[in-house]
């Protein structure tokens, strides 16, 4: 796993977290309720798979992701993706967890 880029090992955490945690976590642990509904979703195609997500955003938007949760906003499912650009701009890209599209790009 040491040979992985940052954003594959965040992918990897994130499926980790959502199959390994649950099963270790207790039934009252809020994550493990998290990690379970994104795994259904995924299953049921009602969200994309992060790894789908990523590759595009890698492509579209250059840099290391730092950081990705996926969240309720105005009824739906977005998965939010912060990335380091090479410049040492920071961007939080919004995307539709559904169909991948980005909603919104603000940087810093």
């Amino acid at each position: 796993m040491w040979n992985l880029t940052v954003n594959k090992k965040i992918a990897a955490l994130f499926v980790a977290g959502g199959l390994g945690l649950a099963m270790a976590a207790g039934p009252a642990d809020a994550s493990r309720s998290d990690h379970e509904q994104a795994r259904r979703a995924v299953e049921a195609g009602e969200i994309m798979p992060l790894r789908s997500l990523l590759d595009a955003v890698e492509t579209d938007y250059p840099g290391q992701v730092v950081e990705v949760e996926l969240e309720h906003e105005d009824g739906l499912l977005v998965y939010e993706i912060k990335v380091l650009q090479a410049s040492g701009k920071r961007l939080k890209l919004i995307l539709d967890a559904r169909t991948g599209e980005v909603l919104r790009v603000r940087s810093k």
